[in-house]
């Protein structure tokens, strides 16, 4: 909601637009006249020598050779120069006086100002700035003046204090009332200052001013008291404005938001009907109809994406999120071959993007059977990065584990270490590897590595947790480590179960039970099921324990630990 009503970068309001009236145009910025300054051997030479030395990483000698020469020559491209290599430096104090030199030396340099406004704001230095945008904005021609406007609360948004940026908004923007940009400004201002009352206030002042204006209901749903209040500004105005698109979208986000997915793909739809090619409608429809299970309508949805972003290729939109979901949504139905298609589009320019899409990539290659073919293709990417180098030998291990081949991901893993021995997710990977061969041992000890390399990580936690639990040892220890790991991740499922089963062990059955049906309502793992099984069954309830095995069976048939569960209690489906 509040994305849609921050400040535009054009003047306000596309929507539903008064008939323009001429405007006259704002007369070109005065430049500021350079100084005659000859350019000496000795001068060249010190300028040159200045930059070199700021290229091997100093800084004072540089910027005190810029600020004497700009103070000696009054040429402002000096100054400037001094005060980036200042900022560059991080130095604060530097870069201020070089940028107030600059601006001496270049009283209507646009570019100087505002460097000069970004400084001070950061730095709460808000009384010179004040001045300075009051300035500006009564200079501003009538036509550009709310544009100022919003630009001033760009800059104003980065002050640390900000009941200090809320009262320089109130005055500077107080001689004029008769705007609605002055109100929008205001009633987003005092929102985030947490003066509802006043939010309130402005927004219907603004929307008194334009009743028509999608920016003002925007934000009158913004600074609503709650998410009801929020809905009605928005349907009450869509009943008179039924083409308002913005409001629209923002009407439809919130259903999302409280997941009434059938809804918000109608408001999606009206607003595709419209702009049948509009991208963001399109994406939008693709995600709403996978939260509603409608997996071949979102698949023709994120399709219909591509084909548009294809045909604009001035739209700079990064595809490669959409190519994923396709990718997914055909592995998904068991289609390999189209999955692996649409990884094959992805090039985006973040290296972390396009290396998950290759390693997609081979992971189903390796679920076509193609095992070694999938291994090749891990052995061909190229990288330099330690982390992603370690990413891929984790798949590489991970695509051994799931053809079986326990023994060899083990020693990939284990050779992948002496490379990284520092990489927790590599050694947490081990840890499992380890116990899947009955390396006890290893396990505990590099689970326990990991904790203390990395103390929240609730993931090794859990694993030791219920490893300990699992063989029914050390319980005491083993409910204390799953505790703190369920504390960190309250609601994960997997911890949920750790929990329900290392209850079980303890013999607390009451607690194991609400525990496992509380992480079975939020995941039908098959291994939660056998869990819950084998509690309702010490419980007496085999009826219940046999319901929830048949569920654990239906999902995953060759599932080992309901096997061993059935074997241990002597039991079959």
């Amino acid at each position: 909601m509040s994305a849609c009503a921050v400040a535009p970068r054009a003047p306000v309001e596309a929507a539903a637009p008064p008939a323009p009236e001429p405007v006259t145009p704002a007369p070109a910025p005065v430049e500021d006249a350079l100084p005659g300054v000859e350019m000496t051997s000795d001068m060249m030479y010190k300028l040159t020598k200045a930059e070199l030395e700021f290229k091997r990483g100093q800084w004072q000698g540089p910027y005190m050779t810029m600020m004497t020469l700009a103070q000696q020559t009054r040429d402002p491209r000096l100054a400037k120069r001094a005060a980036e290599m200042a900022l560059t430096a991080k130095q604060g104090p530097e870069a201020l006086a070089a940028i107030r030199l600059w601006r001496g030396l270049a009283p209507n340099s646009d570019e100087a100002v505002q460097y000069f406004l970004g400084f001070a704001v950061v730095n709460d230095d808000l009384s010179e700035a004040e001045q300075i945008f009051a300035e500006r904005l009564k200079a501003a021609p009538p036509a550009g003046r709310g544009l100022a406007m919003f630009q001033m609360q760009q800059f104003l948004l980065r002050a640390k204090d900000k009941a200090a940026a809320y009262a320089l908004t109130e005055r500077v923007l107080a001689p004029y009332g008769d705007m609605l940009e002055a109100h929008l400004i205001l009633a987003q201002s005092a929102f985030a200052n947490n003066d509802h009352e006043r939010a309130r206030a402005e927004a219907d002042a603004a929307l008194r001013l334009r009743p028509d204006s999608e920016l003002a209901v925007l934000t009158q749903a913004q600074v609503a008291p709650d998410v009801e209040g929020a809905v009605k500004v928005l349907t009450d105005f869509l009943a008179h404005h039924a083409g308002a698109r913005e409001v629209r979208a923002a009407y439809a986000r919130i259903l999302v938001d409280n997941k009434q997915y059938d809804e918000a793909r109608k408001q999606f739809l009206l607003l595709l009907k419209d702009q049948p090619d509009n991208l963001a409608t399109l994406y939008a429809l693709g995600v709403t109809a996978m939260q509603s299970q409608d997996l071949a309508g979102a698949e023709d949805y994120f399709k219909r994406f591509i084909a548009v972003l294809g045909d604009h290729p001035s739209d700079e939109r990064d595809p490669s999120k959409v190519l994923m979901i396709l990718s997914q949504l055909a592995e998904e139905r068991g289609d390999f071959d189209t999955a692996a298609q649409w990884l094959e589009k992805v090039e985006s320019n973040d290296s972390r993007v396009y290396l998950t899409a290759r390693l997609k990539r081979a992971q189903l290659t390796a679920r076509k059977g193609e095992v070694d073919e999938a291994r090749k293709q891990l052995e061909a990417l190229q990288t330099s990065d330690p982390v992603e180098q370690a990413q891929i030998i984790q798949t590489d291990a991970q695509i051994l584990r799931d053809a079986g081949d326990t023994r060899t991901a083990f020693v990939v893993l284990q050779n992948g270490l002496k490379r990284f021995p520092d990489n927790a997710d590599l050694l947490y990977d081990f840890a499992l590897a380890a116990e899947k061969l009955g390396e006890l041992d290893v396990m505990e000890k590099s689970l326990r590595q990991v904790i203390e390399t990395v103390p929240d990580n609730h993931h090794a936690l859990n694993a030791l947790g219920y490893s300990l639990a699992e063989r029914n040892v050390r319980l005491t220890e083993a409910f204390a480590l799953i505790d703190k790991a369920l504390k960190m991740a309250p609601g994960d499922p997997f911890i949920m179960d750790s929990m329900g089963w290392v209850q079980f062990r303890l013999g607390h059955l009451a607690e194991a039970e609400d525990m496992l049906r509380r992480a079975y309502a939020l995941r039908n793992d098959p291994e939660i099921a056998v869990h819950l099984g084998e509690v309702l069954w010490v419980k007496g309830d085999q009826t219940g324990a046999r319901k929830m095995w048949s569920e654990a069976k239906a999902k995953d048939p060759k599932n080992d630990a309901l096997k061993s569960t059935l074997a241990r209690l002597n039991q079959s489906l």
